[in-house]
């Protein structure tokens, strides 16, 4: 689905049919409104100001005026306009063009990205083709009064990412394989500077990934190999190495988990179409960078594959290779998702980049430790961790550290190889999942984001739409922006 458009301008244009208005706790609203409520029909609706919070009124002029909650007056912070811009998403009706003034509440003209998300992850829709109806009964043009111009492009491209994301995990597995998501992100790459390079089954092969080529044993559908390249340009010109930091990204791209011959039960397999998220993140993050012109360079992998039961499929008990040498006795072929992490992660170190990030939905322990809405993230450098910590509290998608405890290390102890990909318990599957990747992860910063429960949501909640959620991509947007110098 195409996002809206957004434009800032000094005041409300001329015969909008909706306009988003702020409302305060105390049912007052800061001067730049724009328009007035009547604050004690306000009170008879129940209407408190709360973030999130909306109540449409008709005004004399005929425009409908929709009261948006922002909370207590000075503490108006970016998840409460987020919050009101998604209620004002869901409330605009029938109309296509809509205007607001949240921006008055803020103080800060710079908030008015967070507008725009939440404008436009609220307005966000999924449906298949035959059920998709373009341009009837969404928000299509919006305007955000009293905000700056650059503020505006910069939420614009963080909505465009992230609904880029939620469309290719919501797409059916049977439509998005690895070949197709291939294509798309060639298409989707094209003109923005960014390279891709598509390893195909020979070259993965030459290449000597092991876990990306034993997952994908069982499937019909060949595996994909990919690599972006974002090179920070000042000047029209590509920056030389060493000149701007160099971040790999790394996204597990299983576009398909079905378990292998370790089988999910039926409910286990109702999602697995968004096995693919850290991936969407990763691609759709390194076109935002493109777009945004950050300094900072980009490279980032994504192995991407189904995981299938078939005669082919790879057994508990073999042992695969990875491409940087070391021997994984697979005892679970559900637990692929750091089989093809190893390959990927091994690569990434290869080209000795400033931290490695990678982003996954690897664990179901991680919703058991946090929950649907908190990521975990653990790594091996702490400065790395805090930067991830505190590019996910900008974005509105938090994390959590975990540790990264060495005594859990020996769980993953194999008689007849390295290691193994699974310990012998469901006790701290997240960490030990995490210490698994440790091994792939090199000597420099690297820091692990399991994004497997807010990837997917079956409720809306402010920005959050029911389906996928696109959780990571702007968490990484705002780690390359502060990263830039």
């Amino acid at each position: 689905m195409s996002s809206p458009r957004f434009r800032a301008a000094v005041e409300v244009p001329a015969g909008v049919p909706v306009l988003g208005v702020p409302v305060y706790s105390d049912l007052s609203t800061p001067p730049g409104a724009g328009a007035e409520v009547n604050a004690a029909y306000l009170m008879q609706r129940r209407f408190e100001g709360k973030p999130g919070q909306a109540q449409a009124m008709l005004a004399d002029d005929g425009t409908t005026v929709v009261a948006l909650g922002v909370g207590e007056p000075g503490s108006v912070d970016a998840d409460a306009l987020r919050r009101a811009g998604s209620a004002l998403a869901r409330h605009a009706g029938s109309a296509s063009r809509v205007a607001t003034t949240l921006v008055a509440a803020a103080g800060d003209p710079g908030l008015a990205a967070a507008v725009v998300e939440g404008i436009g992850l609220g307005a966000y829709r999924y449906a298949s083709a035959p059920k998709r109806i373009e341009g009837n009964g969404r928000v299509e043009y919006v305007t955000v009064v009293g905000a700056q111009p650059a503020a505006v492009k910069r939420g614009q491209v963080a909505v465009e990412a992230t609904c880029r994301a939620r469309d290719w995990v919501n797409l059916p597995a049977r439509d998005f394989t690895p070949r197709e998501f291939a294509r798309v992100v060639g298409q989707a790459a094209a003109g923005t500077g960014v390279k891709v390079e598509v390893w195909e089954e020979q070259r993965i092969k030459a290449e000597r990934l092991g876990g990306l080529l034993g997952v994908a044993a069982g499937a019909a559908e060949p595996p994909r190999l990919l690599r972006l390249s974002y090179r920070a340009r000042v000047n029209g010109k590509s920056t030389r190495k060493g000149a701007a930091p160099t971040i790999a990204l790394v996204g597990k791209g299983i576009t398909f988990d079905s378990g292998g011959l370790s089988l999910k039960p039926p409910a286990g397999m109702m999602h697995m179409k968004a096995d693919m998220g850290g991936a969407a993140a990763v691609v759709t993050a390194t076109l935002a960078a493109a777009e945004l012109g950050l300094r900072v360079n980009v490279t980032t992998w994504v192995a991407a594959t189904e995981n299938m039961p078939s005669g082919t499929a790879i057994h508990p008990g073999d042992v695969l290779v990875a491409r940087n040498g070391k021997t994984i006795e697979v005892l679970n072929t559900d637990a692929e998702g750091r089989l093809v992490l190893a390959d990927a992660l091994s690569l990434a170190v290869e080209e000795e980049p400033d931290a490695i990030v990678d982003v996954a939905t690897l664990t179901g322990g991680q919703r058991v430790a946090l929950g649907d809405s908190v990521a975990a993230v653990m790594g091996t450098d702490e400065a790395l961790i805090r930067r991830v910590i505190a590019a996910g509290e900008a974005a509105g998608e938090p994390a959590w550290e975990l540790p990264l405890f060495p005594g859990y290390r020996k769980s993953l102890d194999s008689e007849v190889a390295d290691l193994k990909n699974v310990s012998a318990g469901p006790a701290a599957s997240t960490i030990t999942a995490g210490l698994f990747l440790k091994d792939f992860s090199g000597s420099g910063p690297w820091a692990h984001l399991d994004i497997a429960s807010p990837s997917w949501s079956d409720v809306e909640d402010g920005w959050i739409t029911k389906g996928a959620t696109g959780w990571g991509a702007r968490t990484l947007i705002e780690l390359l922006e502060a990263w830039a110098p």
